[in-house]
């Protein structure tokens, strides 16, 4: 039981600090190249904008990870209600880091939102702010490198932004589903322990 209650601290504390690195993944996608004015212009892509490394990779997992790290530093005194609590903080975050990892494999796919040539995809309008990569035939922005610098005209290095930083909340969510699965036996452990001490 002992060894449950310091997995539950230290299962807590890691899922608390990913939480933070997630909401400031999701902070850093609203200011491509640290520039603020495509935000107060509304220039920002939609997947950035929803905001799921803030409220759901980041808030709601913080939030379960407090009461998972709380559940280590309660006593051995009503096991049944540190598992139930244990097991609606571990799908709190489960739901969170699930948000974040779709949303994140979604942008990834749609691409960065950002200025493109329209004559580039055979079209009559000039520039535009959109999603060029988005309905690419044949064609995957991610394995071609060559696209990242010739089709985003503005922000500069705006691929490279996007790729990196969803790729950094994709990884961060899915090591949250990991912590959250860990913690998820190690609470079923610990009710079963705490039992078998009892018996």
């Amino acid at each position: 039981m002992a060894c449950s209650r310091t997995c539950a601290r230290f299962l807590g504390l890691s899922l608390g600090t990913s939480s933070l690195f997630a909401a400031g993944a999701n902070i850093a996608l609203l200011f491509p190249n640290w520039d603020v004015t495509y935000l107060t212009r509304g220039l920002i892509g939609k997947h950035a904008l929803l905001g799921s490394g803030l409220w759901g990779g980041g808030l709601m997992v913080l939030l379960a990870a407090t009461l998972i790290s709380l559940t280590g530093f309660l006593s051995k005194s009503a096991p049944c209600l540190h598992f139930l609590t244990a097991l609606l903080s571990s799908g709190l975050a489960l739901l969170g880091a699930l948000i974040c990892f779709v949303t994140s494999g979604v942008a990834l796919k749609d691409g960065p939102f950002c200025m493109f040539d329209v004559t580039f995809f055979n079209q009559t309008q000039a520039w535009k702010f959109g999603y060029p990569f988005k309905d690419l035939p044949n064609r995957n922005y991610l394995y071609e490198r060559t696209l990242w610098t010739s089709v985003c005209l503005e922000p500069s290095k705006a691929v490279v932004w996007h790729v990196a930083f969803f790729s950094t909340l994709l990884c961060i969510s899915l090591l949250q589903l990991l912590l959250v699965a860990i913690q998820v036996i190690n609470s079923i452990l610990g009710l079963f322990c705490s039992f078998w001490e009892k018996c």
